[in-house]
């Protein structure tokens, strides 16, 4: 079978055509067949707490990947020649019913999976990695590179609300999808809500390594901590937006400053090269409120990171 490829901005200039991720190949989940990765857009955000609009996310990171081309420039890697990707589109969400959602979301990335396709997923809001863990990490507990300024493991918002975009890794934790020991968590900055945040945390062994260690120790090291407690075993990649400096990004739920530049977040991802990487996503990414769309075109660029991370693995496999 030829990998689909996509279109050359030599062939069909890139502000024109259909706006896929990476100007791949637009192929329906219903109808993909011999997939290695399916990009994919979870589209909803109604676990957001505060600043809303990251259900426009996958729309405008479509756009700003057109403007990038096919081959890596560090590694040379051309995920496209190695694995065949596809645009599988958009799940279907219940805006208006954040449990269905959930059910929804996770039917759509479990079609692809059972036909042989890892997902790289584009959210929406972070509460999007539940689901899609609740199908990669069903057959056994998943390391996870988590990258973010926030841990994301609050047991509830408001009145008990058990599932928002800051408690989606306690629940995975909670239902067997995580190995918490295996889990670490990169870029962790900003204010609290109790001193005692962080407890939960540390008594399940997860670990945490903020912008001090980052900017003090430096990169390669924060690549090698990360790699150590992840280990060869399954690891899910997830990235939120608000890891990186608002500088950078400000188009964002929750932003916090003194963050993760983009070149040091390029630089931790080449450093994961041969991971195995059982699925990934990008969130919180919300148009609204970057009109510039820079937020955007940084997760774009993210996101064909993780690709040749993925396409790598997948292809050695």
């Amino acid at each position: 079978m030829t990998n689909p490829y996509p279109v050359s901005g030599m062939v069909l200039p890139r502000y024109s055509g259909l706006s896929t991720f990476m100007r791949l190949p637009y192929i329906p989940a219903s109808e993909m067949q011999g997939i290695d990765i399916a990009l994919m857009g979870l589209s909803w955000d109604g676990g957001t707490t505060t600043r809303n609009g990251s259900r426009y996310g996958p729309r405008q990171i479509r756009e700003m990947s057109t403007l990038l081309r096919s081959v890596h420039p560090a590694t040379g890697i051309d995920p496209y020649k190695l694995v065949r990707c596809a645009d599988i589109g958009d799940a279907p969400t219940n805006p208006v019913d954040p449990m269905r959602s959930l059910e929804m979301l996770q039917d759509f990335v479990q079609q692809a999976f059972d036909k042989g396709a890892r997902p790289l997923v584009f959210g929406g809001d972070h509460l999007v990695s539940l689901p899609v863990l609740r199908v990669v990490g069903k057959q056994q507990p998943l390391g996870m590179i988590h990258f973010d300024a926030h841990t994301d493991m609050y047991d509830f918002y408001y009145e008990n609300s058990r599932f928002t975009h800051g408690t989606p890794f306690r629940r995975a934790i909670e239902e067997g999808l995580l190995d918490p020991k295996r889990v670490v968590q990169i870029g962790i900055r900003g204010t609290m809500f109790a001193e005692d945040e962080y407890e939960w945390c540390m008594e399940q062994g997860i670990t945490h390594i903020g912008m001090d260690f980052i900017r003090e120790r430096g990169v390669d090291a924060v690549v090698a901590e990360a790699r150590r407690i992840v280990g060869d075993a399954p690891t899910y990649l997830t990235f939120d937006i608000d890891c990186i400096d608002p500088s950078y990004a400000p188009g964002t739920g929750v932003p916090e400053i003194a963050g993760v530049t983009t070149y040091e977040a390029q630089r931790m991802l080449r450093g994961l090269r041969g991971l195995d990487l059982a699925g990934a996503d990008m969130v919180e990414v919300s148009p609204p409120i970057d009109p510039t769309g820079n937020t955007a075109l940084v997760a774009a660029n993210l996101s064909f990171e993780i690709l040749c991370l993925l396409a790598e693995r997948v292809a050695r496999r």
